[in-house]
């Protein structure tokens, strides 16, 4: 099967043409003639698998079959990502398959100015990708409107709702024709996103594939035990005796991502790092500079790196196993792409050995450990508690203790508690 059997018109398979693909993978084979019959669909596709183009080339096929309306375009379909990298790498998507096709488009997210957003808005586009909170945003100051709606895509659904988003969706959809084809795109289909299903879908096709690059099946996977404070060491020498000119580094905190960047750049390889408290245009940069080659070293945390679509990317490092076994999965994932092969190597000290197991119970069966010579892990190394539990400030904790039991007469405060209470409730605060 080739695109045009779908029926697509001539110029999204002339666009597609140029992008060099010829066969459309399982997702896509399964999801466009329901996209294009009008179902609502309901599809679980890891990050990989061609599900952009899925969803993007029958709602452009869709939206092509009614005549633009004259005047200020009204927005006709709306694709909500949870992270501003996977907003601008769908909006790239659509204006590519949509380049013959009339179709305009634009991405809004936070973390730069609304002016020009706004300024896009006002001219009118057919297509708006975007993160929920910032087109919220655009929603309550009025400066979009959605009442024209014909058709929303949930992607990476799953993610949206890890990352506390799903009082803003439900939000968004309140705004929306009740009369609309939804496309919901998860990595599982979860008891939560079945719930979420239940009352945004109409009689969905369910469509289900497993991914080309399951982290099983495609991607070389090892494990590198070694001491606590040799990895840094480890991880440079792997880079340089293996000349990898382009490598994905997970950390599980912002500062520690920021902390190893430094320090690869000291041993004369260049990185950079990505993560929620770098502004968008840094996060850009790093992404544009690691693409280009420019950055060899991309160090990143679970949620930055979600979504990131990286061309025949050769090499992933977990160089702190994640907190969640399942984002392990999702971690390797961004290699050994399109059928592409990739490898994945975490380096593993004595404190992560429980994380481990729990990886392995998940993808079901052991990772292949290899000792790297001269880093050789120590077996006397104790482990440490990854997570250390926050202590009261220096003044609390210097506090000398009150006495448990109140004097008689008034509590302290010269109110009952019930009193205090309703006097703050009341109050100012």
């Amino acid at each position: 099967m080739e695109f045009q059997d779908f029926g697509l018109p001539a110029e999204l398979v002339r666009a597609v043409n140029e992008q060099g693909y010829k066969e459309p993978t399982p997702i896509q084979a399964q999801a466009i003639p329901a996209i294009l019959n009008g179902s609502d669909v309901m599809a679980a596709a890891q990050t990989g698998t061609g599900k952009t183009a899925g969803f993007t080339l029958p709602l452009l096929a869709r939206l092509g079959e009614r005549e633009t309306p004259k005047g200020k375009r009204p927005v006709r379909a709306l694709i909500l990502t949870p992270t501003r990298e996977l907003a601008a790498q769908v909006q790239e998507s659509v204006a590519n398959y949509g380049r013959h096709a009339g179709m305009k488009s634009t991405v809004v997210f936070g973390g730069v100015g609304m002016q020009p957003q706004v300024d896009r808005l006002r001219r009118g586009v057919d297509i708006i990708v975007a993160t929920p909170g910032r087109l919220l945003d655009h929603i309550r100051q009025r400066t979009v409107d959605l009442s024209q709606l014909e058709i929303l895509v949930l992607d990476e659904a799953d993610r949206m709702l890890d990352m506390g988003f799903i009082h803003d969706i439900r939000k968004v959809i309140a705004e929306l024709p009740r009369q609309r084809q939804t496309l919901l795109f998860s990595a599982t289909f979860s008891d939560e996103i079945q719930k979420l299903a239940l009352g945004m879908l109409t009689d969905p096709v369910r469509i289900q594939v497993e991914a080309r690059n399951t982290a099983v099946e495609i991607i070389t996977q090892h494990v590198h035990p070694v001491n606590r404070a040799s990895k840094r060491a480890l991880l440079s020498q792997l880079i340089r005796n293996g000349d990898w000119r382009q490598v994905l580094v997970f950390t599980r905190t912002k500062h520690g991502a920021d902390r190893l960047a430094k320090q690869l750049e000291q041993d004369n390889i260049t990185a950079a790092a990505i993560h929620g408290n770098k502004s968008q245009t840094a996060r850009t940069r790093a992404l544009a500079d690691f693409k280009q080659g420019k950055v060899r070293v991309l160090v990143a945390t679970d949620i930055a790196a979600r979504g990131l679509d990286i061309d025949q990317l050769p090499h992933v490092v977990n160089f702190e196993l994640p907190n969640v076994p399942e984002d392990y999965v999702h971690r390797i994932g961004r290699t050994g792409r399109a059928g592409n092969e990739g490898a994945a190597l975490s380096l593993v000290c004595v404190d992560e050995m429980k994380l481990l197991k729990d990886i392995e119970r998940v993808i079901g069966r052991p990772l292949d450990r290899q000792v790297v010579t001269g880093f050789e892990p120590d077996p006397n190394e104790r482990p440490q508690p990854l997570f250390k539990k926050r202590q009261a400030p220096a003044a609390a904790r210097n506090r000398k203790p009150q006495s448990a039991a109140p004097r008689r007469g008034k509590p302290a405060g010269g109110a009952r508690p019930q009193q205090r209470q309703r006097a703050m409730a009341g109050g100012k605060r």
